[in-house]
């Protein structure tokens, strides 16, 4: 299996995997466990993340890192926008273990205002929005710089999201609950 579990020990990151819980969008938890799991790819471009923002005094918090194609049903079926989310049947960057979905976090494990909360839905939520506060637009530029000076490519309508280039041709493999050592999913 090319996915490999990305812990607050093994990358020294902090894990909030928020659909494992009622905070997101839905309301409710999409994953029944908080496993965190990233292509090999992506995880070593992880750790160029965190070892970039450890040198400025700061860490990585993940929200949402591999997404199981069940789980991207999910979240399309309660929310069908293009805008935010893939759709399943084409493949996201998440279910191929190739994208994370995160904010920066300061030494006492506050995170950086970023003007909008993760999975905000709107226009504000958009990389160069200018409705935002000075020092959120810093603060995503931080975010953006450590992430992009790591290999990440990053995608317009989300602060939050950054994914492996050519992510769909160089991982076409999208992956499944039944692909996981222990599923993350709540029983059918």
């Amino acid at each position: 299996m090319s996915l490999v579990p990305v812990t607050a020990a093994t990358h020294q990151v902090e894990i909030d995997l928020r659909y494992a819980t009622a905070n997101n969008f839905t309301g409710q938890p999409v994953y029944a466990r908080a496993d965190c799991y990233l292509h090999a790819d992506a995880a070593a471009m992880l750790a160029e993340a965190v070892r970039l923002a450890a040198n400025i005094g700061l860490r990585l918090r993940i929200f949402d890192a591999f997404r199981p194609t069940e789980a991207q049903w999910v979240l399309w079926h309660h929310t069908p926008d293009p805008d935010f989310l893939a759709h399943p049947e084409q493949g996201s960057p998440h279910s191929r273990g190739a994208a994370v979905d995160l904010t920066l976090v300061d030494g006492t494990g506050t995170a950086l205002d970023m003007g909008t909360d993760f999975d905000a839905f709107t226009s504000r939520s958009r990389h160069g929005n200018t409705e935002i506060s000075e020092s959120a637009i810093r603060n995503r530029l931080l975010l953006m710089g450590i992430m992009t000076s790591a290999g990440w490519d990053f995608y317009s309508n989300e602060w939050w999201h950054y994914q492996l280039f050519n992510a769909p041709a160089d991982y076409p493999r999208l992956y499944a609950d039944a692909d996981l050592p222990r599923p993350m999913m709540p029983p059918a």
